[in-house]
C-alpha cells in the first residue's frame, strides 16, 4: 500500500481526497476496505481504480502482487483458486462477479467489463543487470 503523506498531512483525506493506494499492477485502487472488496481479484476498474502511467510490464507485475496478496491478505477458496490455478479460474470468478456491486457502486456488467479477461502472452523478458 502507498500512502499519500501529503493528503494525510494537509488536511486533503479528512476532505474525502483519496490517501491510500493499494497497487493492482495495471493501476491503484482507492477503495479504504480494499481487502474487503469482492472484487479486489478480479477489478472491474470502478470508480476507485486510478490507472498507471506506465504499463509496461503490467503483467510480470499483475503476478508479482497475487503473490503477495497470498502472503498478506486472507483470500477466500475461489480467490486463492484464480491464484493457484490461472486463467480458468479467475474467468470463473469473474463471471460470479459480474452482477456484485463494486465499491463505487455500478456491477462490472454496467460499467461494461467482459464477464472473462484475455491475458497477452509474455513472449520475452529482459532483466536489465544492475549497475553499481
Amino acid at each position: 500500500m502507498l500512502v499519500d503523506r501529503d493528503a494525510v498531512t494537509s488536511g486533503a483525506a479528512a476532505s474525502g481526497d483519496p490517501w491510500q493506494y493499494f497497487d493492482l499492477g495495471h493501476g491503484w485502487c482507492t477503495f479504504t476496505f480494499f481487502e474487503q472488496c469482492q472484487h479486489r481479484m478480479a477489478c472491474a476498474r470502478c470508480d476507485f481504480c486510478t490507472p498507471k502511467a506506465s504499463s509496461n510490464w503490467p503483467l510480470v507485475e499483475a503476478k508479482e502482487n497475487l503473490q503477495k496478496m497470498l502472503a498478506s491478505i486472507p483470500l477466500t477458496d475461489d480467490e486463492r483458486a484464480a491464484v493457484d490455478d490461472g486463467q480458468a479460474a479467475l474467468d470463473q470468478l469473474l463471471e460470479r462477479l459480474t452482477d456484485v456491486p463494486t465499491p463505487a457502486g455500478p456491477t462490472p456488467r454496467q460499467i461494461g467489463i467482459p464477464p472473462t479477461t484475455t491475458l497477452l502472452p509474455i513472449v520475452e523478458v529482459r532483466q536489465r543487470s544492475a549497475t553499481t
